[in-house]
């Protein structure tokens, strides 16, 4: 990157900023005009001097001389105002160009750091310095060049005409400007100086506060929010001291050089006036002066302006400039080349005298050297580090500090990832998922280009943001277009793919997961009429099932005329599923129109003591709890915070009756009985009469729901598909019934049967597909990532496997069947695999032992698997 702002602005916009300087100094002849103008209106049209005038060869009168005049001038003006608005325009362009492409570039120095370099420096410091840092870099970038030349060019332009009209006031004019321009300088470093050390200060606090995100389960578990809270606030603190002492010296800077642009006017009064008093001056050239020095203070407080965002910009750029200036960047050619030909990871890998580690650290491997044969399967077994290191580096994720590496002879270290990316795959103990859904992270691995157009592409908007994209020095690949190799995965387009997938989810003992993902999830009927189809003949099915006695008593099914004791209260009412938050369980005392159906059927204050009667018992049972007791998520309305809350409102109703509490505390006991599910909450609540009313409010609230609401619910009907109900919900259409034994368990085995019988498991498993995953796979459990992260390298069929204690967080069982299943289908092809129990290496061809990060032992499982052998020692350790 370039060292200074101003060499990063000449080698991209060097044709872009002459064009703004052409067209800026082109303005100057009319700026001159337009203050040549007034004094001609003035001592001329409307002194009447040298009336009538002449213009082209027509006499004028002194009104018409006048009136031409004043066109003129307002001519000039618009002139002067799209001088103006074009070069205004393009400095906006050229800066958010240019702040596009520095960001762009600060990204791909990211994309080539090396690996190690993401233990010094954090997220917490990198993202706001692409982001927020850079950000007042694209208004300067416009200027840079510009803006001086303009500001300055009419400040000679107003000096100029000063001094044609008279020496001395222009002399007058300039007199203060060397000492300004001495000065300021001077009292600008100080402030260049807290500059730097207010950026290196937020550094600090985004860095502090990414730390706090990540460990914030160690700030709980430690009391330590305390001293969390404690250390930002003195680095606040720290922050305040120095932009108050900035804001200090720019505003005494600022108040300087207002005294003393005020001093010139002074002089143009005393000595202006004393000229025209002696004759020595028109006054209409006077008042052209004192015109033009009044626009003279614009561009010179323009000018000064700019050197002090010169100052601060410089600062930014350089600091953001330092952080990105790695000695160790990966080489831009590994990022963008991208041979022709198939270029296979096939063969021998031999390693020569491979080190890895920091200079003044351990290292974690040490003079390592050995073949690793890419048509067989190779387990490593590590005593320490080593391991993880070794597998990094053999999937050129990690670039080793010293020997080197040879594919068959030629240089391995040296092949771009256009080919390693694609023909190696690499799974470590700890995969990242991305923030999509489950799909997107699966086919992560097959999207290295654009392989086909987007369809629904608008071909002109499509050209003008691959013409901006170019300009701005930023890839023009298309997004949008299809980036899937389904060739790669082995499949001829989508259809394949998801067959290919859910064959690699079987591999990995994931589809069990992803078909429960599918079973919880809702599904749009317009947009997958297919999966509402299906799923409704699943419901009749099972209608079917249910008219067993045996199963019929495990779930509830939802009946348009009769009160469903499994469901809640609100579901009772809603007789459907709430969609968005209008009618949400939390929030239904508060609804408006709820309330006017419970008035009508007169169940309002039946509620307000049903809600009494819930908060007495809840007090009763769960007053005692500890605070986290796993009875008030079970079991409670209440949490335990809010106990002291409904103390209060019970205690209140109890001294003034129940009709005198606040609107608030009203909507508090309300909202208590949505909640309740008469068959587990035994509260004896609902009688028949109760049950009559809450059915009569339910065909209320259905019949008179108004216009605007009818799509915040979606009603129950055995004909139709719910939308926002999800699919085990739309094909039980009912509640399990509380109480019964391993009802769950019963439920989901005719479940499964059914979903097999009817061949619809593999529709369900496609609908899992669009789970999302959450921040980092948070939404999964450590298993599930660890399956994800296996399935995903599966799928891009690379010619080297290699996995990094990849199935740690598995079950004994899960892991077993994940192990032989992979070793399986990667029969003849290549598998480096860092076991973290040193059993599983019987079954491979080959075992490298590391100990202390040095070679210990290598050979066939066999052979070393002998007393005296450290692989037997670890073997009978396990």
């Amino acid at each position: 990157m370039e060292s200074s702002i101003f060499r990063f602005i000449l080698r991209h916009s060097r044709r872009q900023q002459v064009l703004l300087l052409v067209i800026t100094l082109a303005s100057f002849p009319f700026l001159y005009a337009s203050l040549e103008l007034p004094k001609k209106i003035v001592n001329e049209a409307i002194s009447g001097k040298n009336i009538p005038a002449e213009m082209f060869g027509v006499p004028l009168d002194q009104v018409r001389y006048l009136l031409i005049l004043s066109g003129l001038f307002l001519a000039l003006v618009v002139v002067n105002g799209w001088f103006k608005y074009q070069i205004n325009t393009m400095k906006g362009r050229l800066g958010e160009r240019m702040l596009r492409r520095l960001r762009y570039e600060l990204y791909v120095r990211i994309l080539r750091f090396p690996l190690p370099r993401f233990r010094k420096v954090s997220s917490g410091e990198l993202i706001p310095m692409i982001t927020a840092e850079v950000e007042p870099l694209g208004g300067f970038i416009g200027d840079a060049i510009a803006l001086p030349v303009f500001q300055g060019g009419t400040l000679l332009v107003y000096l100029a005409f000063i001094f044609m009209q008279d020496p001395v006031l222009g002399a007058a004019a300039v007199s203060l400007y060397p000492f300004q321009g001495w000065l300021i300088p001077r009292l600008q470093r100080k402030v260049n100086q807290l500059g730097k050390q207010r950026v290196r200060t937020m550094r600090q606090i985004s860095d502090r506060i990414g730390e706090t995100v990540a460990g914030i389960g160690e700030v709980h578990t430690h009391d330590t929010s305390a001293w969390h809270k404690a250390d930002l606030a003195h680095r606040l603190g720290d922050v305040y001291d120095i932009r108050f002492e900035i804001y200090q010296r720019k505003f005494f800077i600022k108040f300087l050089n207002n005294f003393i642009n005020q001093l010139t006017p002074f002089f143009f009064y005393a000595i202006g006036g004393y000229l025209v008093i002696k004759g020595q001056l028109s006054f209409g050239a006077l008042v052209a002066v004192l015109a033009a020095y009044k626009d003279l203070a614009s561009p010179w407080k323009e000018l000064l302006d700019w050197y002090q965002l010169k100052e601060d910009t410089r600062i930014k750029y350089e600091q953001v400039v330092e952080q990105f200036q790695v000695p160790d960047l990966l080489d831009d050619r590994l990022l963008e080349e991208d041979p022709a030909g198939d270029i296979r990871i096939t063969g021998r890998l031999a390693l020569d005298h491979v080190q890895f580690g920091e200079e003044t650290g351990a290292k974690p491997l040490d003079d390592v050297s050995g073949e690793i044969e890419l048509d067989r399967h190779t387990a490593v077994v590590a005593v320490g580090a080593g391991g993880e290191e070794l597998a990094q580096i053999v999937a050129r994720v990690l670039l080793p500090t010293a020997g080197r590496i040879r594919l068959n002879g030629e240089d391995y270290l040296c092949l771009p990832e256009s080919v390693t990316g694609r023909r190696v795959a690499y799974v470590g103990s700890s995969p990242y998922l991305f923030s999509a859904p489950l799909f997107e992270n699966l086919v992560y691995g097959l999207r290295h280009r654009p392989l086909r157009p987007d369809p629904d592409a608008d071909p002109a908007r499509r050209k003008r943001r691959t013409a901006e994209a170019q300009m701005s020095g930023n890839t023009d690949r298309d997004i949008r277009a299809d980036w899937i190799d389904y060739e790669a995965a082995g499949c001829t387009g989508p259809e394949d793919l998801v067959e290919r997938i859910r064959d690699v989810l079987r591999l990995v003992d994931l589809d069990a997961d992803v078909y429960s993902f599918g079973l919880n999830r809702t599904v749009d009927p317009q947009r997958r009429p297919d999966v509402a189809a299906r799923v409704l003949a699943a419901r009749e099915a099972v209608t079917d099932l249910l008219t067993d006695p045996k199963m019929g008593q495990l779930v509830e099914r939802f009946d348009p005329e009769r009160f469903n004791t499994n469901a809640t209260v609100a579901e009772n009412l809603l007789f459907g599923t709430p969609v968005g938050s209008a009618f949400a369980t939390d929030t239904l005392a508060e609804n408006p129109y709820m309330l006017h159906v419970l008035d009508k059927t007169g169940l309002s204050e039946r509620f307000l003591d049903a809600g009494r009667r819930v908060a007495e018992t809840m007090l009763e049972l769960f007053s005692g709890l500890p605070q986290g007791h796993e009875f008030f998520e079970r079991f409670s309305f209440i949490g335990f915070a809010e106990l002291p809350e409904y103390q209060a409102i019970l205690a209140h109703a109890g001294k003034d009756g129940l009709d005198r509490l606040r609107p608030d505390e009203r909507t508090r006991l309300m909202s208590l009985p949505f909640k309740v599910i008469p068959a587990r909450h035994r509260l004896g609540l609902l009688d028949d009469k109760a049950i009559a009313r809450l059915l009569e409010a339910r065909r209320v609230f259905a019949r008179d729901l108004p216009a605007d609401l009818r799509g915040a619910v979606e009603f129950f009907d055995p004909r139709v598909y719910n939308a926002a109900a999800t699919i085990q919900d739309n094909i039980l259409f009912g509640k399990l019934v509380y109480g019964q034994a391993q009802v769950q368990v019963r439920v989901g085995r005719m479940m499964a049967k059914l979903v097999d019988d009817l061949q619809l498991r593999e529709l369900i498993v496609e609908v899992g597909l669009d789970h999302p995953v959450g921040v980092g796979g948070s939404r999964l459990t450590s298993a599930q990532r660890q399956k994800a992260a296996l399935a995903r390298a599966l799928l891009k069929n690379p010619d080297l496997l290699v996995l990094g204690d990849a199935t740690s967080s598995l079950d004994s069982a899960s892991e077993a069947r994940v192990h032989a299943a992979i070793r399986k289908h990667r029969q003849g092809r290549g598998l480096l695999w860092v076991v973290h129990r040193a059993g599983h290496a019987r079954s491979f061809d080959r075992v490298i032992v590391l100990n202390g990060g040095r070679v210990a032992e290598e050979g066939r499982s066999v052979e070393l698997d002998k007393p005296g052998t450290l692989l037997h020692e670890l073997m009978g350790a396990d």
